[in-house]
């Protein structure tokens, strides 16, 4: 991967551009790998409302409303592997610096909360279909996890669930931020 400090951010952006045109419903973090940057590059660079960006500060409020959308697909990819769970969401608080997800379903834990610097809104094709999902992102760029909007059996999006993804979406449309790459600080 090229370091985004060995490139000006006009090419960096012409990078993803092309990558998103030679790949436009694929995989973030394959499109991010082919336009030598980070995820969080690309999805800053989505256009429109495909990719609307809520602060990273967001999580705990974020995730308590994520409990009431019932059963979804949570997602871990990393370099070794793509990780799939379907469940619902518990509730979370703030604590010892991190948020804490209780236990009583299938995922639970500690999400370091001040490592979330955005949360993305997005709405894509994904290899030809729609696919929503709220993707969490670290300073580094790195996905930290994804959510998606769970499909039906006819492989359409759950209507109750795309509504509340779209609400979300649209109440954060007001106060996004959407910026291309910001210069690193000095």
């Amino acid at each position: 991967m090229t370091e985004l400090s060995d490139m000006t951010f006009e090419a960096v952006e012409a990078r993803i551009d092309a990558a998103l045109a030679a790949e436009p419903d694929g995989v973030i973090e394959r499109i991010a790998a082919k336009a030598g940057t980070t995820p969080g590059a690309v999805l800053a660079r989505l256009p429109g409302r495909d990719a609307v960006r809520l602060d990273g500060t967001d999580l705990a409020s974020v995730w308590n409303e994520l409990t009431g959308w019932g059963d979804v697909l949570v997602i871990v990819h990393t370099a070794a592997g793509v990780f799939e769970i379907d469940t619902a969401l518990m509730p979370g608080t703030v604590g010892q610096g991190y948020f804490n997800v209780g236990s009583g379903a299938a995922l639970h834990g500690h999400i370091a909360a001040s490592r979330c610097a955005a949360i993305y809104c997005v709405d894509r094709l994904f290899f030809g279909r729609r696919s929503c999902s709220i993707q969490f992102v670290d300073g580094d760029g790195t996905i930290m996890f994804k959510i998606f909007v769970r499909r039906a059996a006819d492989r359409s999006l759950d209507p109750a669930q795309l509504a509340l993804f779209e609400a979300l979406r649209d109440r954060a449309v007001p106060a996004a931020h959407q910026p291309t790459l910001a210069a690193p600080a000095a």
